[in-house]
């Protein structure tokens, strides 16, 4: 069921950052059957993929990830408020624009961090997506591009984000350097600064500020949100070690329910699976998103390697996934008795 904008705020406390190629609808289907409260993101999605493409299978989700945000990538204003209709339309709970991604295609298309540059740009895309949508319109960005101060730019750059009615921004704790980086570099290179945006939530003190990059625990998630930050989101360990992060995000970080298991998570997915299948889908498409959810534990080796080379073989089905399930069990099993 769709939740209504104080319940995507509170939602935000915990997020599960947009990554592409990862946080597709098979992904955030399995990380919701691991935390019910945390705030679920698309991949990026551009704005002229839906609007001139006509590409709206992007849009597609499951109503059980709600909540779940909309990512969109884009510069034009009226083609985004367009996107954003579409996604409105679509169920989402949240529309985010991409101020964040450093990638060459993105520069070339002048969307993601090269938007950093262009503060009064953004604030005209993000009032037209206002103007276009019920649901709440945030942004996501970095602190900086290449040589630019962040104690200078930052500041106003928010500034024009509340003028413009955002009321809510994900902050990725990292400069993005366009030139000289790769986008993998960007993710790890440029060092994290905490500390401004500890300071920014001082000096935007109405303004939903979380903080993104580099957070591997739900410890550290908790130390975020007691030092006064709204919300943390979490990217790549949420994906690798989704069990360590989510299985008991709904008791840790917002004081509600029990925890889940990564075995209850695999039941729940067969029949997701035997659906996809049926409709034409792969089992591969499905597995790649759960290949880390016994990660640390005895039996993951196995587990990882029964899916990594069985699912993408003609005719594998939920079986396989079911007997990769009963080995690991078993393997743990054996040890517990040593």
């Amino acid at each position: 069921m769709k939740t209504d904008l104080s319940g995507v705020k509170r939602a935000a406390r915990l997020s599960v950052a947009p990554m592409m190629d990862w946080t597709d609808r098979h992904c955030r289907y399995l990380h919701r059957l691991l935390s019910r409260e945390t705030l679920l993101y698309t991949e990026m999605v551009t704005a002229p993929a839906l609007v001139r493409g006509g590409a709206l299978h992007l849009l597609q989700h499951d109503m059980s990830e709600h909540p779940v945000a909309l990512q969109l990538g884009g510069s034009d204003p009226a083609e985004l408020a367009q996107a954003a209709r579409l996604g409105a339309q679509a169920g989402y709970d949240e529309i985010n624009l991409n101020v964040g991604c450093p990638s060459d295609r993105v520069q070339s298309g002048c969307f993601g961090a090269v938007l950093m540059e262009r503060p009064a740009l953004v604030a005209r895309c993000v009032a037209a997506m206002r103007a276009a949508v019920d649901v709440e319109v945030t942004v996501k960005c970095r602190i900086g591009v290449d040589d630019q101060d962040p104690e200078e730019v930052l500041p106003e750059f928010l500034a024009h984000m509340v003028a413009a009615g955002c009321e809510r921004v994900t902050i990725h704790a990292r400069k993005a350097w366009l030139q000289g980086l790769s986008p993998k570099e960007n993710r790890d290179i440029p060092p994290l600064d905490y500390d401004i945006v500890q300071r920014l939530k001082g000096l935007f003190p109405n303004l939903h500020i979380s903080v993104n990059g580099g957070v591997t625990s739900l410890d550290q998630a908790q130390a975020f949100l007691d030092a006064g930050l709204d919300g943390v989101m979490i990217g790549r360990a949420a994906y690798h070690t989704p069990a360590d992060l989510l299985c008991a995000a709904d008791r840790v970080i917002y004081g509600k329910g029990h925890d889940s298991s990564p075995e209850a998570a695999v039941h729940a997915m067969l029949p997701y699976i035997e659906t996809h299948l049926a409709a034409g889908g792969r089992l591969n498409q499905v597995t790649r998103h759960m290949l880390g959810l016994f990660a640390g534990r005895p039996g993951a080796r196995q587990w990882r390697r029964m899916l990594s080379e069985g699912a993408a073989k003609p005719g594998a089905g939920p079986e396989l996934v079911q007997a990769a399930l009963e080995q690991l069990e078993a393997l743990a099993a054996a040890q517990e008795a040593v």
